[in-house]
C-alpha cells in the first residue's frame, strides 16, 4: 500500500479488498447450507454468514489501522481469523485519485468505520441473494464520506460464471465500479422494504402517488436501485435502519449527485459516540434537487411520529 496517499485513499482501497474477501466467505457459507442462524428478535436475523463476514473485515481493517474505530452490526466479534480470511493489498487504482483538500489530513483517530457484513440478512436465508449487500461506511468526525457497496451475487440472475461486484464512492471524488444511470423521466418508482412495513410507512408511500413501488430487502440493495436508475427514491417511514445501514450507501449516493438524510430532511451523524438506530426513517433520492419535493410531500404527521 503506497503509505503516501492520503489515509481516505488508502482506507477505501484497502476496504474494497475486505469487502470483496467478505463477499467470498458469505457465498462459501452459502454453498455449504449450513447458514447457522440465530434470531436476534422480531425480524433481525443472524446468520454464520453475517458473523464471519464481519470478522474478516474487522480482522483486516484493525491490523491495517490499528487507530481507526470500527462499529459492525454483529457487535464485538472474535478477530481470530483463519490467515486466508485475512486481507493485505489494497485496490491500487484509488491510490491514483486526487484526495478532497477537506480529506487530506485526516488522522486515523478521526475515522469510524460502520461495517454492515451482510445486509438483507432475512432475504439471504430465503434464498434472495441478489438482495445482499456488504457494506463499509468511512466517516469523519460525524459526516460519511465514504462508502463501499459489495454485491456477492451480482451475475448470479443471468447465470454468470463469475460473482460479485463492487462500488464505491468517495464525496468531493466521485465514484467507481459502475456507471450511474439516472431513473427515467415522468415516472415515480419508489423502493421500500419488503418485510418491515406498518401504517405509518405505508402512509408515507401512498401520499407520494408513486406509479410504481418495488418492495425489497436490505437498504444497500435499495439504494443500488436509485443509483442504478430503477428508482427514485427510498422511502421508509421507520426508525428501525441503523447507522451501518446507511453510512455506505449514503456516501456512495451523494458522491454521485443524490441525498440521503431522515424524513425531515436531516442528515445522520456517524460519530462513535451517536446512537445506532436512525430513529428518523429513511429518504433517499436519485437526484439531490429531487429531495425537497419528497419531504413536502410526505405527510406532516408521518414526519412528527419520526422526530
Amino acid at each position: 500500500m503506497a503509505q503516501s496517499s492520503p489515509l481516505i485513499l488508502r482506507l477505501a482501497a484497502f476496504s474494497i479488498n475486505a469487502a470483496n474477501r467478505a463477499g467470498k466467505i458469505i457465498r462459501d457459507v452459502w454453498s455449504q447450507g449450513e447458514l447457522g442462524i440465530v434470531d436476534k428478535g422480531k425480524n433481525d436475523l443472524q446468520t454464520e454468514a453475517d458473523r464471519s463476514a464481519q470478522r474478516c473485515i474487522i480482522a483486516s481493517l484493525s491490523r491495517q489501522f490499528p487507530n481507526i474505530t470500527i462499529i459492525g452490526e454483529e457487535g464485538s466479534t472474535n478477530c481470530e481469523v483463519p490467515s486466508d480470511w485475512l486481507v493485505t493489498e489494497s485496490d491500487e487504482s484509488l491510490l491514483q485519485l486526487n484526495c478532497p483538500k477537506e480529506l487530506l489530513s485526516v488522522s486515523e483517530k478521526e475515522v469510524v468505520v460502520w461495517v454492515d457484513p451482510l445486509d438483507g440478512t432475512s432475504e439471504y436465508t430465503q434464498g434472495l441473494l441478489e438482495h445482499v449487500t456488504v457494506l463499509v461506511g468511512i466517516a469523519v468526525g460525524s459526516k460519511a464520506v465514504g462508502g463501499i457497496i459489495h454485491q456477492p451475487y451480482y451475475g448470479h440472475a443471468s447465470g454468470a460464471e463469475s460473482l460479485g461486484r463492487t462500488l464505491w464512492g468517495i464525496k468531493g471524488i466521485g465514484v467507481g465500479g459502475f456507471t450511474p444511470i439516472l431513473p427515467p423521466a415522468n415516472q415515480r418508482i419508489i423502493a421500500t422494504t419488503r418485510s418491515h412495513s406498518n401504517p405509518l410507512a405505508e402512509q408515507a408511500i401512498e401520499a407520494l402517488k408513486a406509479d410504481k413501488v418495488l418492495a425489497v430487502g436490505g437498504a444497500g440493495h435499495k439504494v443500488m436501485l436509485l443509483m442504478e436508475g430503477k428508482a427514485h427514491a427510498y422511502v421508509f417511514a421507520r426508525g428501525t435502519t441503523k447507522r451501518w445501514d446507511t453510512c455506505a450507501p449514503e456516501a456512495v449516493l451523494e458522491a454521485m449527485g443524490g441525498r440521503l438524510t431522515d424524513m425531515r430532511g436531516g442528515q445522520y451523524e456517524y460519530d462513535q459516540n451517536t446512537i445506532h438506530e436512525n430513529t428518523g426513517g429513511v429518504l433517499a433520492t436519485a437526484k439531490g434537487e429531487d429531495h425537497a419535493w419528497y419531504i413536502q410531500n410526505i405527510p406532516e404527521n408521518v414526519r412528527e411520529a419520526l422526530k
